[in-house]
């Protein structure tokens, strides 16, 4: 017992289904955060763009030096393709700030607007960057400090922090993250079936046109027409994102990079919360029977919820989404 059952989550009557609970949030919601952004460089001459926002009663940057208040830092890590300007991101920062938390929603490589330098750019089992993130938090002086993951960037929190297992920094309080494929071969295979097609398309689109704008200013090193052929998400990695680090192929690197192995030796107080009517979800992403054996990991899952998604029942699209409140309750009680 770690595993969380029944959840509360109940959606609002008009979203009946998953794609409802996962398009409807991504298209219509609206949420503005006032970022202040920062680059940092990489140790392999790269950089990463973060997107810090500040809870009220905190104040910051003062002669271009940072002063720490006692608040908690939140460092939040987005879905494939995604940003910080994502709604599910956007809507998290929102409530968190004002619930007295300063965030900084980092961005994987390429994903902020701005190409990135290097050939490669990310993946979602990568955490080095990620690590880089924290230690550059450390830096700042904070010394509480939450993680909060979304999708890809769900997986590779929970990669990280099983990664660190006991050794991890102290700082590091508690983890939440929603809608992981922590099985990453049964989600592609997921997304491969009829009713998420939509989604795979939508994925394989902006990851090749991003690969083949780089293409175009770094010509002769990409594989370029099997980057184009490539007619969904599995096959784009197996072209491209799988040979650009390291993998043997796809297969190899979706079981090197998947979280699932790595949560057994997660060492923090951690909530995973994936909805059973998830479109990008398989059944290996529901590992009820490991939720139990853990004494770190807390697992939830509702029946209702979609990718993402999780609108409050009565606060309409706009309001305010179970899973901000889902978070903070969690990083604010001991009991789970």
């Amino acid at each position: 017992m770690p595993l969380i059952a029944p959840s509360s989550y109940e959606p609002p009557a008009r979203l009946w289904n998953g794609h409802l609970q996962t398009i409807i949030p991504s298209l219509f919601r609206k949420v503005s955060i006032p970022y202040v952004r920062e680059r940092i460089d990489t140790p392999d001459d790269d950089f990463l763009d973060l997107d810090w926002a500040f809870s009220n009663d905190e104040l910051l940057m003062m002669n271009d030096e940072w002063k720490v208040s006692n608040s908690s830092l939140v460092i939040l890590s987005h879905g494939l393709e995604g940003s910080s300007t994502s709604p599910y991101l956007a809507g998290m920062v929102q409530h968190l700030t004002q619930q007295g938390f300063t965030c900084l929603a980092w961005h994987y490589r390429s994903c902020s607007g701005h190409m990135n330098r290097q050939q490669r750019f990310y993946h979602v089992g990568e955490t080095v960057d990620l690590d880089l993130v924290v230690q550059y938090a450390l830096t700042k002086g904070y010394r509480t400090i939450y993680l909060v993951g979304f999708s890809a960037g769900g997986n590779v929190t929970l990669k990280y922090l099983g990664e660190k297992g006991a050794a991890i920094h102290d700082a590091l309080k508690k983890a939440v993250v929603f809608s992981v494929p922590v099985d990453l071969m049964g989600s592609s295979r997921r997304l491969e079936q009829w009713d998420s097609l939509v989604y795979n398309y939508r994925f394989s689109r902006t990851l090749k046109r991003k690969v083949l704008a780089k293409a175009a200013v770094m010509p002769g090193i990409f594989p370029t027409e099997a980057i184009r052929e490539a007619r969904n998400v599995r096959e784009f990695d197996n072209s491209f994102t799988a040979p650009m680090n390291g993998f043997r192929d796809v297969a190899d690197y979706y079981t090197r990079s998947s979280s699932l192995p790595f949560i057994q030796s997660i060492a923090i107080p951690t909530l995973i919360i994936n909805a059973k009517n998830d479109p990008f979800l398989s059944p290996e992403c529901f590992p009820e029977a490991l939720a139990r054996e853990l004494p770190n990991v807390w697992m939830e899952f509702p029946a209702k919820g979609g990718h993402c998604g999780f609108p409050s029942r009565t606060g309409g699209i706009q309001g305010t989404y179970w899973s901000e409140e889902r978070a903070v309750t969690f990083f604010k009680t001991t009991a789970n």
